[in-house]
């Protein structure tokens, strides 16, 4: 219901033709701030579509400005000390492995791995974003091991407290993964071409569209074959649905996260649009994968 796909089309095309979209950009500071006030374009121009469409198209629109926030979650909030932090980050590791997700992003990051391994003909190299404690990382990286395949995995945050803390996990677990701590919005640190693929899990609303666009747009430096981006379908039922798995583990700040989330997730046209912003072609996937939105931009 929140995808709004009809609207949603008809207000880009409505952009093209103004010659709003794609907007022109050179550098990662002029990148942010088109991204930024298309999108924000974008959303007025489809509440005009949806008004003009009438009442059935126009509700929906309703429900999903109302939800609509751009609050951060309190794992964001720079005044949050780091122990703070690593509990709300622990948190999301039990509920992903609860809900058996590292496996379904596992099972879909590895197909695209083993064909790079196969045409190169040696090790594919994948980093992860944003990693928090690394659950994502290591699942990975335990699924290499047992498997014996041919990738080398390595998790990257800007947070020391959650690199520390994945590093303690991979040594007691001895699992093959490498921690960086990193700024998905810089990458300053890697060279050219130092990895094939780059992943950001989960992690996507917590960035802004232009911070978004630059960190796909700074990953073309740096990754050979893709960014692949995978977070919440923004719908009516995850907006309810993750605040009350939340809920379960009893921690009020981790509920309230999961609310915020849930209602900053976006939407594929949203995520089509970011990419095509970041990169100025239209040869990226947006896939659904209930209830994952995936977002694949080859480079």
């Amino acid at each position: 219901m929140l995808q709004l796909k009809t609207a949603g089309f008809k207000a880009l095309d409505n952009l093209r033709r103004e010659g709003i979209f794609p907007p022109h950009w050179e550098k990662a500071e002029e990148l942010e701030t088109a991204a930024n006030s298309v999108l924000s374009r974008f959303l007025d121009e489809r509440f005009r579509v949806s008004e003009k469409f009438g009442g059935g198209f126009l509700l929906p629109e309703l429900i999903d400005r109302a939800l609509r926030t751009t609050e951060n979650e309190h794992m964001d909030d720079r005044d949050l000390p780091e122990c703070e932090k690593l509990k709300l980050v622990n948190a999301l590791d039990r509920q992903n492995a609860m809900m058996q997700l590292y496996q379904r992003y596992v099972d879909l990051l590895l197909p695209m791995l083993l064909d790079i391994a196969r045409r190169e003909q040696r090790n594919a190299r994948v980093v992860e974003l944003a990693c928090g404690s690394g659950g994502l990382t290591l699942a990975l990286a335990e699924a290499v091991r047992q498997k014996k395949l041919p990738v080398t995995v390595t998790g990257s945050d800007i947070v020391p407290a959650y690199i520390d803390e994945a590093r303690r996990r991979a040594e007691e677990n001895s699992t093959p993964a490498e921690f960086r701590r990193l700024n998905a919005l810089e990458l300053t640190e890697l060279k050219k071409d130092e990895f094939d693929v780059m992943v950001m899990a989960q992690s996507l609303h917590h960035f802004t569209p232009g911070q978004l666009a630059v960190i796909i747009a700074r990953s073309r430096e740096h990754a050979t074959t893709a960014f692949v981006g995978i977070d919440g379908y923004r719908s009516l039922l995850l907006a309810g649905g993750v605040p009350l798995i939340a809920a379960m583990q009893g921690i009020t700040a981790f509920t309230l996260d999961g609310l915020t989330s849930a209602r900053k997730f976006y939407t594929e046209l949203e995520l089509d649009m970011i990419a095509e912003i970041a990169t100025g072609k239209r040869d990226h996937q947006v896939a659904c994968s209930w209830p994952l939105s995936i977002l694949s931009v080859r480079f």
